[in-house]
């Protein structure tokens, strides 16, 4: 079954006038059958995301199997025990924690110490999103700092998150109008752009020597702010070259979460975490639900 769009269990509930605990228990009743049914064997490659439950705490942590995009596990939390819990969900449903041999995930020591400690046999690659996202951060930090002394940095936040190609011509007239020689934010935007020409390589010799260039140049810009990504980016070198070799990335589970949110957003929230985790699996599982006809 595909991933399925959510109706509100409010809105069903005034559309079969009933009320939504009793709709609830037979979504709970059908999900929780159908995962009892649900085969990890195959299971080889995963992604690992986090969403909020509710704004701002209560997190919940998205395993997605890369191949068959579903999500085969959702675990409470966002720390170390959510690897633990999916690697006993995996066995309990015929899958093997010793098969998986990617992991894709962003740079949280939460993750990377529960993929050790419960997926032996993985490879990390580290999500190329989150970490253009700690490139991008240091050069707004950039930014705040020097808009301080330099009135005309005013406005100008996300011309620099952007790529110059996909600029507005408004947003490209303000650049050009901009003394980019002397800026600092220039010079650290420049670093991010080459940062995210890595990407471009071919093979992982390729990158590895590209990144040396480039963590060099980003510790000697005298811009902290830069040389403190540039280290992050060092402590996480390896994961970070994985991706050369394994091609992944967490866009399946962004997707899967861009839905989570939209259903989230229609239902205007969960009552409970069990609520929500039933719903991502009803949306993004691809369960065989087996419903009565």
């Amino acid at each position: 079954m595909a991933m399925i769009p959510a109706m509100p269990v409010k809105a069903a509930e005034r559309l079969v006038d009933e009320y939504d605990t009793r709709l609830w228990r037979v979504i709970h009743h059908y999900v929780e059958e159908a995962r009892a049914r649900a085969d990890t064997s195959g299971v080889t490659r995963v992604a690992v995301d986090e969403t909020a439950a509710r704004r701002g705490h209560d997190y919940i942590s998205l395993f997605v199997d890369i191949d068959e995009a579903r999500v085969v596990h959702v675990a409470e939390g966002k720390d170390a025990t959510t690897v633990a819990a999916f690697a006993e969900d995996l066995t309990a449903h015929g899958g093997d924690p010793e098969q998986i041999a990617e992991v894709c995930i962003d740079m949280s020591p939460a993750f990377i110490k529960g993929v050790a400690e419960h997926l032996p046999n993985a490879e990390v690659t580290f999500d190329k999103f989150h970490i253009v996202k700690i490139v991008n951060d240091a050069v707004d930090e950039v930014r705040r700092t020097e808009r301080k002394t330099h009135a005309e940095l005013k406005g100008t936040r996300y011309i620099w998150l952007r790529n110059p190609d996909t600029l507005s011509q408004r947003q490209r007239a303000t650049l050009d109008a901009l003394p980019t020689r002397t800026l600092k934010t220039a010079r650290a935007y420049q670093i991010r752009l080459a940062f995210q020409d890595m990407y471009a390589e071919t093979t992982v010799e390729a990158a590895t020597a590209y990144l040396k260039k480039w963590y060099f140049w980003a510790t000697h810009s005298r811009l902290p702010p830069m040389v403190d990504a540039a280290h992050t980016v060092k402590r996480h070198w390896d994961g970070i070259l994985r991706w050369f070799d394994s091609k992944i990335a967490n866009g399946v589970t962004e997707g899967i979460n861009s839905l989570v949110q939209a259903a989230k957003a229609k239902a205007r929230g969960y009552r409970s975490t069990r609520n929500l985790k039933a719903m991502v699996y009803l949306i993004a599982g691809k369960l065989d639900l087996r419903l009565p006809t």
